[in-house]
């Protein structure tokens, strides 16, 4: 489990194809200490297992489903990319659980600067998620949490504060530019709880009829 609040950015130096996907190669700001190998590590909201770490760098293996499923399939050498340790029970939970379990893709459709400093992201999602995101919930956008600002349709915004542009990759994000989303996990379960519902009472209906 993550929180959503990231730790920093890592530069991703080797992309190679292995067998059933990509072995992932980043440099850390800092030499790993007190790192294991098959710990888990949300890059860019996606969560993947350290396979071999020196110095500072730390390499990962993702395969066929995650690739598709996620921009981690578009990543390049140099790429800026946000990452979290996982969560510590004995840690402060700030920000909201996060799974590490990315459920779609989103297009950043207008970026908006505030006053010199802050910014605003409209995104767009897809239609299949657009109901499990709530004005003033909760979302992860490439692994970072924020506060939903408003909701339209498929499409939402958010407020970026200067702390976060500086410590996450997003300050690069432009329109145009995709995105890891998981939304709330809460949401998930009560979207569940709604459908199974709605199918009873349909299935009950019918057998009256």
């Amino acid at each position: 489990m993550f929180t959503g609040l990231v730790c920093d950015k890592a530069t991703l130096v080797n992309v190679e194809a292995i067998s059933g996907g990509v072995r992932l190669t980043l440099a850390f700001p800092e030499a790993i200490v007190d790192w294991e190998i098959g710990e888990s590590v949300a890059l860019n909201g996606c969560c993947l297992t350290a396979v071999a770490m020196e110095a500072n760098r730390v390499s990962f293996e993702a395969g066929k489903e995650t690739l598709e499923k996620t921009t981690l399939g578009k990543w390049k050498p140099m790429d800026q990319i946000n990452f979290e340790r996982s969560l510590l029970l004995t840690s402060r939970l700030g920000g909201h659980f996060l799974s590490g379990h990315i459920d779609g893709i989103g297009t950043i459709l207008h970026v908006e600067t505030i006053e010199e400093v802050w910014r605003q992201f409209r995104v767009q999602v897809p239609q299949v998620l657009a109901s499990q995101i709530a004005s003033k919930g909760s979302i992860g956008l490439d692994g970072v949490s924020l506060t939903v600002n408003d909701v339209d349709d498929n499409e939402f915004s958010v407020f970026l504060i200067p702390h976060t542009l500086e410590r996450t990759n997003l300050r690069l994000r432009q329109p145009g530019d995709r995105v890891n989303l998981e939304t709330d996990i809460l949401a998930k379960y009560a979207q569940r709880a709604i459908y199974y519902q709605a199918s009873a009472q349909h299935e009950e209906q019918a057998s009256h009829e």
